[in-house]
């Protein structure tokens, strides 16, 4: 894949403003500006809002709610249920004797995404929803370029790490 071509640019701002820019870049690990600059623009350019509804996603929605509510679990995996083709996992975790988050990994057209947050952020019990996407294209399994093994999990896979040590030389 062939990299873009870099376009360099002056930034100006106020001095209390770069220094603070400095110590977030310290904080988040940063070895320079212009990465940390690339991933703030980013991010502006994924706010929801700013997406077309057809635009093709990937993403998570996490929720925050109350299992005592009666129905709500059972109508967040109905909900999940009639999303099936656009939701790939989804884990719970019990916070409290009270509240549960859920993580849900999504993918698909924006706008059925937002509709279904839409939905779940309604319900009476829920207390957090929020809908976080980056950009997919439109295929549903992508090539990429590494395999993917029949070793069982911890075991090496001495073949492929023989067609990767061939690869880097």
């Amino acid at each position: 894949m062939e990299k873009d071509a870099l376009i360099r640019f002056g930034v100006s701002m106020p001095e209390e403003l770069m220094k603070q820019f400095d110590r977030y870049l310290l904080e988040q690990g940063y070895t320079n500006r212009s990465e940390a600059i690339r991933d703030l623009v980013r991010r502006a350019m994924l706010e929801t809002g700013r997406l077309k509804s057809d635009q093709h996603v990937a993403g998570t929605i996490v929720l925050v709610y109350d299992h005592h509510v009666l129905d709500l679990p059972l109508t967040l995996m109905e909900l999940q249920h009639n999303y099936h083709h656009h939701i790939n996992s989804n884990m719970h975790v019990h916070l409290n004797h009270d509240q549960c988050l859920e993580v849900i990994v999504v993918r698909g057209q924006l706008g059925k995404l937002r509709e279904l947050h839409q939905r779940m952020q309604v319900l009476k019990g829920v207390t957090y929803a929020e809908l976080s996407v980056t950009y997919a294209d439109g295929e549903a399994h992508p090539e990429h370029a590494h395999s993917h093994s029949s070793q069982p999990m911890g075991e090496p896979d001495h073949e492929q790490q023989a067609k990767d040590e061939g690869e880097r030389r």
